[in-house]
């Protein structure tokens, strides 16, 4: 089991403390810190069942100021979050090949 954190985001840190009264095993990977890569992005929207623009924090500055009302390719998409992590909506959970954004953050607890 992974959870994709920004210790920095209060919904992340609920989702991290979810997995933590559950007691089990996962892996933290702080995304702003440890950069995904474009194949593990790709993976992540499959899992999730989205299109790449689904994933997009789209209240972020970064978004407003750079992309908004452009029209952009699902790869341009994935390069835009590649190269601006705070672009993606956290916390990511994956477990057992399924996958949820934890938004509320008790979404997490369907696929413990």
């Amino acid at each position: 089991m992974k959870i994709y954190h920004n210790p920095r985001c209060s919904k992340s840190r609920e989702g991290l403390a979810i997995l933590e009264a559950s007691k089990v095993n996962f892996e933290t990977i702080h995304y702003i810190e440890t950069p995904i890569s474009k194949e593990e992005l790709i993976h992540i929207i499959q899992l999730l069942n989205i299109s790449p623009i689904d994933l997009v924090r789209k209240n972020e500055a970064i978004w407003k100021e750079n992309f908004k009302g452009k029209t952009l390719s699902d790869s341009e998409i994935i390069m835009a979050m590649i190269q601006n992590p705070k672009l993606i909506e956290r916390p990511i959970v994956i477990n057992n090949g399924k996958a949820v954004i934890g938004r509320p953050p008790e979404l997490i607890k369907t696929i413990l």
